[in-house]
């Protein structure tokens, strides 16, 4: 789940605001998978780490209900501020222990935050509350940051974002570096013997500076790096973004940009 970093609420705003949303694409993919496997209807959908919300509000046009779990109160406070959404439900609580029956869930979940769970407990309770059919998708970026095109200095730009990676690379948790691993072990444990890894998904769309540094800010990395020194860390942001405007020739922060971003997804089903 979102353990570490992720408790303060001006985060958790920074989080809701930046973060970015699983593409349509995997969504997709993951319906197809759930469709093959199980069939409809699709009743339940549970987002693991589901922080404030970007998966489980994806799901719910799909799903008769979602319930959204996460371990921090102010994630979860500020999916519960967006409006529109009458079928999903957040609760606090974790990956290891999931408040449902057995064979209950459809879709167990989880958007870059599978790196964050007891990977033996948490595959226990997939066994357990997974209907006969139901199936896991474990979602995330295949990267650390997305590739970025702006006219002819997008190799430049990258450069910077590589700079900013190295001095977070000291605060990176190993949960992280096990995320940007694609999730291989976990894969490798998960019992079901129907299973799939998607990978290489890539997907182009656009983004500002500011919205560029909002994302920095809301890394776990970052948070740590920040929680050890709150004004090396803004400065280093200030500093991210001037040379992003210098590189551009640009002087709004709001300037756009396109970016790419390649996902993987880890997709097993429980045996009928």
């Amino acid at each position: 789940m979102t353990y570490r970093f992720f408790e303060g609420k001006d985060h958790a705003s920074v989080y809701q605001k930046y973060r970015f949303t699983p593409p349509d694409e995997l969504k997709n993919i993951i319906l197809q998978y759930l469709d093959k496997k199980k069939g409809k209807p699709h009743v339940l959908a549970v987002d693991l780490g589901c922080g404030t919300g970007q998966n489980s509000r994806l799901l719910a046009p799909h799903f008769q209900a979602v319930v959204g779990i996460d371990i921090s109160e102010s994630q979860l406070e500020e999916a519960k501020g967006v409006p529109g959404y009458p079928n999903i439900t957040y609760r606090k609580g974790s990956a290891e222990e999931l408040p449902f029956p057995d064979g209950y869930v459809d879709l167990l979940t989880a958007a870059s935050a599978a790196h964050w769970f007891d990977q033996s407990r948490f595959l226990a309770e997939a066994c357990r509350v997974l209907k006969p059919g139901g199936c896991v998708a474990l979602l995330g970026y295949s990267c650390a940051f997305p590739r970025l095109h702006y006219q002819d200095c997008g190799e430049r730009l990258d450069h910077i974002c590589e700079e900013v990676r190295q001095v977070l690379l000291p605060y990176t948790s190993n949960q992280v570096a096990v995320a940007l691993g694609k999730l291989e072990e976990l894969y490798s444990a998960i019992p079901f013997p129907d299973k799939e890894r998607v990978e290489g998904l890539q997907v182009n769309s656009s983004t500002s500076v500011r919205n560029l540094m909002g994302f920095i800010e809301s890394l776990s990395s970052f948070q740590a790096y920040k929680k050890k020194d709150p004004q090396t860390a803004e400065n280093l942001l200030l500093h991210t973004q001037n040379r992003f405007l210098e590189e551009m020739g640009v002087m709004s922060p709001d300037m756009e940009m396109k970016q790419e971003l390649e996902y993987f997804c880890v997709l097993a089903s429980k045996p009928l």
